[in-house]
């Protein structure tokens, strides 16, 4: 038996609200990068994390305007 599309949409909200809770709280501990007095980084370092994250967020919205986008690799300093 097929999804109707009432169970469709709720199955997406569950998964989105799920995994958009996890990706920010992985983001927020990357944050805690930031503590001089655990972690040393220099400004390249920091810019090329963002960059990763920003990059990977532009894939996430063009995956929704046309679902052929993807991220090539992984994320390496």
């Amino acid at each position: 038996m097929k999804p109707n599309q009432s169970e469709k949409r709720q199955k997406f909200r569950e998964l989105a609200e799920s995994r958009t809770n996890r990706a920010v709280e992985a983001i927020l501990r990357i944050g805690n990068l930031s503590n001089r007095q655990i972690y040393e980084w220099d400004d390249a370092e920091v810019k090329k994390v963002v960059r990763a994250l920003r990059e990977a967020v532009a894939v996430v919205e063009s995956r929704f305007e046309s679902p052929k986008g993807k991220l090539a690799g992984g994320f390496k300093l």
